[in-house]
């Protein structure tokens, strides 16, 4: 599956200013569930638009992988162990951020936890207390703790990591739907709460993405997610990231209580590969044929 992207006509790094080239330089960013897939990728998306950045995960030794790739490119990284779920640990992610780099500008709160699908009748109430503690619990406190920190810094921008899931619902994942949902509610709190002080406060909503997860799942799971979205291909880690970095830089200054879906067009409606006209029958399709030495 093919999952190239286009850029605009005539885009150009070429004669850009240093802003646009890497807007966030001289600022400190934080990403929370940073040890793989889009919170890895941000930290060093964000690392290479200029900010220095502090990682937190429950995974130690991933974390440090994540670490090690920042600072070998030249970046400036710090890893710190962290429950999202914890208010101690939150916070000390938070306070070493602004004790080993100076202070807080942007953050992005990316973790996620929950039972694997299942009807909702078949879901452990623990398993379902899980989701609601990492995506809920978690995303209130990591809000809770950096927008201290950025109001002391002055203000500052935070990205939330929902999910298409949380906006439309998604069969066998109740934990993650709630979870996604009250992620999207608290952020359009905060939004109000401190939108003239200083702080902005969006949320992404990713539809089928090629994380990890759907890597593992094969070639038949990708082709399905690709197939769902009326782009006719999953997105890439690397696609998110980037309008994490935009949503936390200045060129997204009046932007605030945001929901952005990043989901190929599903968010819009459905593209039927196939259309058919009323009261007509619709023709098989035509079968696939094999091309010369394929």
């Amino acid at each position: 599956m093919s999952t190239a992207t286009t850029s605009p006509a005539g885009a150009s790094s070429a004669g850009a200013s240093p802003e646009a080239v890497a807007p966030l330089v001289g600022r400190v960013a934080l990403v929370a569930g940073a040890s793989r897939g889009i919170g890895a990728d941000t930290a060093r998306a964000f690392a290479r638009a200029g900010a220095a950045v502090a990682l937190g995960a429950r995974d130690g030794a991933a974390l440090a992988d994540v670490v090690a790739s920042i600072t070998d490119a030249g970046g400036r990284a710090i890893g710190v162990r962290t429950d999202v779920g914890d208010p101690d640990s939150m916070r000390e992610l938070v306070d070493r951020t602004v004790a080993e780099l100076g202070r807080l500008d942007a953050a992005f709160n990316n973790a996620t936890d929950g039972p694997r699908p299942a009807p909702l009748h078949e879901i452990d109430p623990g398993g379902f207390d899980r989701g609601i503690r990492t995506n809920v619990r978690g995303t209130f406190l990591g809000l809770k703790y950096e927008i201290e920190a950025m109001l002391a810094a002055g203000g500052g921008a935070i990205v939330n990591m929902a999910s298409l899931a949380g906006v439309q619902g998604a069969a066998n994942l109740a934990a993650y739907v709630a979870g996604k949902a009250g992620i999207i509610g608290l952020t359009r709190v905060a939004a109000l709460d401190y939108a003239d002080r200083g702080i902005r406060v969006n949320v992404i909503a990713p539809g089928p993405i090629l994380t990890h997860h759907l890597r593992a799942a094969g070639a038949e799971a990708q082709r399905q997610a690709g197939a769902s979205t009326p782009m006719r291909r999953v997105g890439t880690t690397a696609e998110v990231a980037d309008a994490v970095v935009w949503l936390c830089s200045d060129q997204a200054s009046f932007v605030t209580g945001v929901t952005l879906p990043i989901d190929g067009g599903q968010s819009a409606g459905s593209k039927p590969a196939r259309m058919y006209r009323p009261g007509e029958p619709m023709a098989p399709p035509e079968p696939a044929h094999d091309t010369p030495g394929g």
